[in-house]
């Protein structure tokens, strides 16, 4: 079934904002996988839900064959591991934080009582000279919730244990060209992935295997999520989306990174976690539709959901599809939306490509 040349308007843009907007740290993703499952339900026929959050919906549940599209749902954040008497509060990291663009950002701490607002503090730069200089560290950043002692942090509702998110609200550059935001890495992955389920209910699209589209959680620890689906869903095929590094902007060093740039379309991986038939399955459906794309080379691991997923059961013949994005891991992580509407349509147009039954062996 053949696609609009665009796919997205101003209802799905609106999810978009609420959904990136969210906060969902690692762990503690439940606030943006209900605004996901209440998007995506009238495009599915059923859902579950894991014993640690992770979320899917599934389209023709009682078919033997099954293929998953899959995101990951999470963010990093931190968590309260020391308030000193003063009331200024210390943190290790949720996943890969980085320390060194913490000063002067603002944030929320998520307490039973709700958010309590807080900025990482850092000294005055009249006040880093000589001796005195100072370079953020994962010891040194502190976050100031305006308290004067730590039973007044504790009275807020603040404990060890607290997670802490970046508050940086999602923003559009260059007549909405560009989208911006936190948290991109990777809850776009998991709105395209739904679009790609309102997409086939709009066309009337029938697949004649069942559809799983996963929302995972805890990747920034370690892919923990997807291992845990991976068993419990025990999927023939699996493609997977994530995002990977614009090497354009400066200060990255191409020969060391490759050469993969916004606008230029998904990146495909080819590594021993991509299945090679999968992968030209998807190269195939990305010609034959004129639709753009770069290729990554990876020597081990992917370093995404993907590694979760083939390696788990049996094997489970997996490829990757990576939104170009720059900025990783900071709070103005920005991609591209002709990017995002390529990969939508290339998962689209790959699905319908993929057989009841579809033996993707080397030697049959």
């Amino acid at each position: 079934m053949p696609l609009k040349k665009k796919i997205l308007g101003k209802k799905e843009f609106t999810f978009l904002e609420k959904y990136l907007n969210a906060n969902s740290p690692t762990s503690f993703e439940t606030p943006g996988q209900k605004l996901w499952l209440n998007y995506l339900k009238p495009y599915i026929d059923t859902y579950e839900v894991d014993n640690y959050g992770t979320v899917y919906g599934v389209i023709n549940p009682k078919a033997k064959y099954k293929v998953v599209i899959e995101a990951h749902a999470d963010e990093i954040s931190w968590y309260v591991s020391y308030i000193d008497k003063n009331g200024f509060i210390y943190v290790v990291r949720n996943g890969g934080s980085d320390h060194q663009i913490a000063p002067s950002m603002r944030v929320k701490l998520h307490t039973e009582k709700g958010f309590v607002d807080g900025v990482f503090g850092w000294p005055a730069i009249h006040l880093r000279k000589g001796k005195a200089a100072v370079n953020p560290t994962t010891t040194n950043i502190f976050i100031d919730v305006g308290a004067e002692s730590k039973d007044e942090v504790i009275e807020m509702g603040i404990n060890i244990g607290t997670v802490v998110t970046f508050d940086a609200d999602m923003m559009y550059l260059n007549k909405n060209k560009y989208v911006t935001g936190r948290a991109l890495d990777n809850r776009v992955g998991g709105f395209m992935i739904a679009q790609v389920a309102r997409l086939l209910k709009e066309n009337k699209v029938k697949l004649p295997f069942g559809l799983y589209i996963v929302n995972a959680v805890m990747e920034e620890v370690g892919l923990r999520g997807a291992q845990m689906v991976a068993h419990k869903i025990k999927p023939d095929v699996a493609i997977i989306t994530d995002v990977a590094h614009d090497t354009s902007t400066p200060l990255i060093e191409e020969k060391e990174q490759g050469d993969f740039k916004c606008g230029a379309g998904p990146i495909l991986t080819i590594g021993p976690a991509v299945q090679n038939n999968l992968f030209k399955l998807l190269v195939n459906a990305a010609t034959k539709n004129k639709l753009d794309y770069q290729v990554e080379a990876v020597s081990r691991a992917t370093g995404t959901d993907t590694d979760a997923f083939a390696f788990s059961n049996a094997g489970v013949v997996s490829a990757l599809i990576s939104l170009p994005l720059r900025y990783m891991h900071t709070t103005v992580e920005t991609v591209q939306v002709d990017d995002i509407e390529t990969i939508i349509k290339l998962f689209y147009h790959t699905l319908q490509q993929i057989k009841n039954g579809h033996d993707f062996r080397y030697l049959k």
